[in-house]
């Protein structure tokens, strides 16, 4: 009979133990889910927050990013944002990305209030974007300015003529694909260069000439591609006050009447659902061990590698050493 009673105990102990490791494994794979859908973005913007102040982070080489555009159509859409902080850290970058951010930050300014919050830098194309908004704030030892542009090539003449190579070209008119890296390019296609360099160049002077309270003349003097800081920026008039996020946010309450009690939220770009996997694909592949199946390919590298490296056409951006 003690044998019976002590089996009923032993399963009963059993059943619970199982029960435990059960609801604890559940409670892992809901976690693990929430994890997931946390991490691709799904509870950002008004998903998971009532009226709010969004945040949005420019950071390092400005590019046409798709995801970034996407995500500032989605806050110009969403009701629940009531106004927007951009924090910038950039030296810049593409002058045609800067360009669509600057247009998609606009569009947001046509229906709520944007202020800038310049961290470390905003110079040359992250300079532009800051424009866009309606109020810059920017830390005294901030770095800003750097308005101009530059368009760069390699020149690898010599250093072909040292090892014995030459290359041989057929082109349909002296002017294409110059300048070329594997000579001196004529004359003629600076002066071609050159143009372009000097329409963009006259096209962001303008659009700091509307977007801050200065003159063209004004900001020709300032436009020489020399960078400034945060006190000097003030000063020169290319940011409006000496502070950090606390002191966007004032604005927004102060100027334009926002409520002080509204939370600060960060929106961040949807992830690649792949990001994990392909960076597991690339760590195989750089130890060896992937095969063709793998599917790495020379148009994934873009993802991994510096941004600054697959950079194309004009450029503008501070290159600080």
């Amino acid at each position: 009979m003690s044998l019976d009673i002590d089996s009923v105990l032993d399963r009963r102990s059993l059943r619970r133990k199982l029960s435990f490791w059960r609801i604890g494994a559940f409670v892992a794979i809901a976690l693990a889910i929430l994890a997931a859908l946390q991490a691709a973005g799904a509870f950002k913007g008004a998903g998971g927050h009532g009226d709010h102040i969004a945040r949005v982070a420019i950071t390092g080489m400005i590019t046409e990013d798709r995801k970034l555009l996407k995500l500032l159509a989605d806050i110009e859409k969403d009701d629940k944002v009531k106004g927007l902080i951009l924090t910038i850290d950039s030296p810049g970058g593409t002058t045609v990305g800067g360009e669509a951010i600057f247009e998609a930050v606009r569009r947001i300014a046509d229906k709520k209030p944007v202020t800038a919050s310049v961290g470390t830098l905003a110079a040359s194309a992250g300079y532009m974007i800051a424009t866009a908004s309606d109020h810059i704030v920017a830390r005294r030892s901030s770095i800003v300015g750097s308005i101009g542009v530059i368009f760069q090539y390699p020149q690898a003449k010599d250093l072909l003529d040292k090892i014995g190579v030459s290359i041989e070209e057929i082109k349909s008119s002296p002017l294409k694909a110059e300048p070329s890296p594997f000579h001196v390019p004529p004359p003629e296609a600076k002066v071609v260069i050159k143009e372009l360099i000097d329409d963009s160049y006259n096209w962001f002077v303008d659009l700091v000439t509307d977007r801050r309270p200065l003159d063209r003349t004004q900001v020709l003097k300032l436009a020489d591609g020399r960078i400034y800081s945060g006190d000097r920026g003030l000063k020169e008039k290319l940011i409006d006050a000496i502070g950090g996020e606390s002191v966007a946010k004032e604005w927004l309450v102060k100027e334009k009447g926002l409520n002080k009690d509204l939370k600060v939220f960060q929106w961040k770009p949807r992830q690649e659902r792949n990001s994990l996997l392909f960076n597991a694909k690339l760590l195989n592949w750089l130890t060896g061990g992937a095969s063709s199946q793998d599917g790495l390919n020379v148009n994934d590298l873009p993802a991994v590698l510096p941004k600054r490296l697959f950079l194309d056409g004009l450029l503008s951006v501070w290159h600080g050493n």
